[in-house]
């Protein structure tokens, strides 16, 4: 279902990369036509082969791009949140959709027009660059993706994700999972049955898992964990049985 966007939605999208360093009125006319959606969990934005007519902001909640095999397995690309964008390149190219969109749980997204897009791209060039350099970073962040799936181990993997959902530096903290365990283990290349073995490895250096909330004795200790190499880290772990 479609709306006009708040003013807190505004505040909201005026602060993402994209718009990064262009002019308060340039970002006022770029989301003049934007709307918001609101969405249910399962729910899908767009689909993967789809042409892009559109570019997309996550005002609220969370979403999973994944791609479809022939087969039907799906593999997630990434999972995005408040503030983040996507489908940028695409919408100002007239290409299509690289990945299907989906709610993970509910949510709220604006969409931009790309026809609106590529208007304002020719009246105002400094636009195509600041998307040039929002899709450059997005490609820095997939690239430590595959690099942290090959050179990480599961255990790492796990430990940097659950380090990420804390604040705090050190000490203990609870968190909870964001989202269900199955979609956590597509996000780190893993299966459920290797997320679950990770989570029973790392109660050896106090993590603690119940349903979606994980407390963690040590934030500092698994931040270490996450970064140390792997020959560490199997000593980390033999080191506190």
């Amino acid at each position: 279902m479609s709306s006009k966007l708040t003013a807190g939605d505004l505040q909201i999208i005026s602060r993402i990369a994209v718009f990064r360093g262009l002019k308060h009125e340039t970002v006022e006319h770029i989301i003049a036509p934007a709307t918001g959606i609101m969405l249910r969990p399962h729910e899908w934005i767009v689909r993967q082969g789809e042409p892009a007519t559109a570019f997309f902001i996550v005002i609220d909640g969370w979403i999973k791009l994944y791609r479809s095999t022939p087969s039907g397995d799906e593999t997630v690309i990434d999972i995005m949140t408040k503030g983040q964008s996507f489908a940028e390149a695409v919408a100002f190219t007239g290409s299509r959709y690289l990945s299907t969109v989906e709610a993970v749980s509910d949510a709220r997204v604006a969409r931009i027009p790309a026809d609106h897009i590529v208007r304002c791209i020719r009246e105002t060039p400094d636009i195509a660059l600041a998307m040039v350099a929002s899709i450059s970073q997005h490609m820095h962040q997939l690239v430590q993706q595959v690099e942290h799936l090959k050179a990480q181990s599961g255990v790492q993997r796990v430990a940097e994700f659950l380090a990420s959902l804390s604040l705090a530096e050190h000490g203990q903290c609870a968190v909870a999972l964001p989202y269900d365990k199955v979609l956590i283990a597509g996000q780190l290349g893993l299966t459920p049955e290797s997320l679950s073995r990770a989570f029973a490895r790392l109660r050896s250096v106090g993590v603690t898992v119940e349903s979606s909330h994980v407390v963690v004795r040590d934030v500092a200790k698994l931040r270490a964990l996450a970064a140390d190499d792997r020959s560490a880290v199997r000593g980390t772990l033999h080191a506190v049985r």
